[in-house]
């Protein structure tokens, strides 16, 4: 199983940005796969879910402004990101549950991508 993380880079503040990650080895249809970010001396959190099914579920800091999605014909699942600020600066990862457990918990993701830096300028 591999994970390609893309799209991140310098953007200002109140402006989006569409993250990618191309998955190979497991279709998206049959598993779970989150977008989690870490700040700089920060833990990672979690940021949004797409599951199997198709349900999403998010972060407190992205309810509202981020929408998670995919495309099963191009095996790729998508962050799209909307009136960012600068707490969003982060490293991005996207990664996969092939257990598909319930719940937000990264220890749940089997498979990780390299992640793709997000900076958001005031």
């Amino acid at each position: 199983v591999q994970l390609q993380a893309s799209g991140g880079g310098l953007v200002q503040a109140g402006g989006s940005l569409r993250l990618s990650c191309a998955v190979s080895g497991r279709r998206l249809n049959s598993v779970d796969m989150g977008w989690f970010r870490q700040a700089p001396g920060k833990e990672r959190e979690f940021v949004a879910e797409i599951r199997w099914s198709g349900s999403t579920y998010y972060g407190d800091s992205a309810k509202g402004r981020f929408t998670v999605s995919r495309d099963n014909a191009k095996n790729t699942v998508y962050l799209q990101m909307s009136s960012l600020k600068p707490d969003d600066t982060a490293v991005y990862y996207c990664a996969l549950d092939s257990s598909r457990t319930v719940g937000a918990d990264l220890r749940f993701y089997d498979y990780w991508g390299q992640g793709t830096l997000v900076t958001v300028s005031s």
